[in-house]
């Protein structure tokens, strides 16, 4: 089966088209293509099926092999690609619901995300709170974080805020709290610091891939969490490890994200078999 390596600000997958049909990947064969050392490597694996209700549906599996429902620079990336088929605007179809993507830029991917989801049952929560600031306090190495607000982007969130991100113990916390019994489906774990209303330092610790280089539902979950708490406005740029996301809460109540792709590779893989991977050809596009 045919793959591409891609990656949307460092945050990188390996995406395999299935539109034709194909063996559905299993759990352990989505670790094994996720896995650095012995597979292709990524933090995201991401299968191309046919859709009724859109031009592909996106089938997305963390690199632990859980199923997920959501990702946003994921999202992008495979809009890149369905648009490189032709065609200025994509709709991609998730187990999140289907989604609007177009270009937003020479080298950049808008993705509409909708609006985000807030009530505490939506996140979900096991118990009802106030989604702006929740009952939850942690204490790491002397330091207490406390309050985070909880938002669902096509998957939970929460974001603490924090004064230097750098040297919060974002992988420690995030690993700490990714499956609390308060959050039933697990959570993603976001830490930001707000530099200016509309400029936010980003990390995130993910459900089922840890700490990765962005994290576009993360990016998303960090600008609403952050104007809900009076702490920025309905837009910012939000820098993570590997770049800037542009992130809109629109007064349709809608969050767009707009950002780079980068197309790293293609190859061929087995993923019938063994999982072993022909090696990938560089790509001949730089971002895009």
């Amino acid at each position: 089966m045919r793959y591409v390596k891609m990656n949307g600000c460092g945050n990188d997958f390996v995406i395999l088209d299935a539109r034709a049909g194909a063996p559905r990947l299993t759990p352990a064969r989505a670790r094994a293509l996720a896995d650095r050392e012995a597979g292709l490597g990524c933090d995201q694996v991401i299968a191309l099926e046919p859709s009724a209700r859109a031009d592909a549906f996106m089938r997305i599996w963390n690199a632990d092999g859980e199923e997920v429902s959501a990702c946003g620079n994921g999202t992008r990336a495979v809009a890149w690609l369905l648009m490189e088929e032709g065609g200025a605007a994509k709709t991609i179809e998730t187990a999140a619901g289907v989604l609007r993507a177009e270009r937003g830029g020479p080298h950049a991917i808008t993705v509409d995300m909708g609006p985000p989801r807030l009530a505490w049952n939506e996140i979900p929560l096991a118990r009802a709170m106030d989604t702006v600031a929740l009952d939850l306090a942690i204490d790491h190495a002397g330091a207490r974080l406390a309050a985070p607000g909880a938002v669902n982007m096509g998957n939970p969130h929460i974001v603490f805020f924090v004064e230097d991100v750098m040297s919060t113990p974002v992988a420690e916390i995030g690993a700490r709290l990714e499956r609390d019994p308060l959050f039933p489906e697990g959570v993603n774990v976001g830490f930001a610091e707000i530099r200016a209303p509309d400029r936010i330092r980003l990390r995130v610790w993910e459900r089922g891939a840890g700490l990765t280089k962005a994290c576009g539902t993360g990016a998303c979950a960090a600008l609403v969490a952050a104007h809900r708490a009076g702490r920025a406005g309905r837009a910012a740029d939000v820098i993570v490890d590997g770049g800037v996301l542009r992130i809109d809460w629109g007064a349709d109540d809608h969050v767009r994200m707009t950002g780079p792709v980068e197309l790293e590779g293609e190859g061929e893989v087995d993923i019938a078999s063994d999982m072993r991977p022909n090696p990938a050809r560089p790509a001949s596009t730089g971002n895009c």
